[in-house]
């Protein structure tokens, strides 16, 4: 199961506000695995603020 220090890892760099589309682009390219990319291909189709909203978002 992916973990939130996954996700943080995959987004480190990240620029925010992000759409769902920036964020997975960026996990991507940042080495993301298969667990990730799917895990943030579940969440809300919207603009996220920051990290933390994209974890709370996966991990509802």
């Amino acid at each position: 199961m992916v973990s939130p220090i996954d996700i943080q890892k995959a987004l480190g760099g990240m620029d925010y506000p992000a759409t769902k589309e920036d964020i997975i682009k960026h996990a991507e390219n940042n080495g993301g695995d298969a667990e990730v990319l799917d895990a943030l291909k579940g969440i809300e189709d919207r603009e996220y603020e920051g990290p933390s909203g994209v974890s709370s978002a996966v991990f509802h």
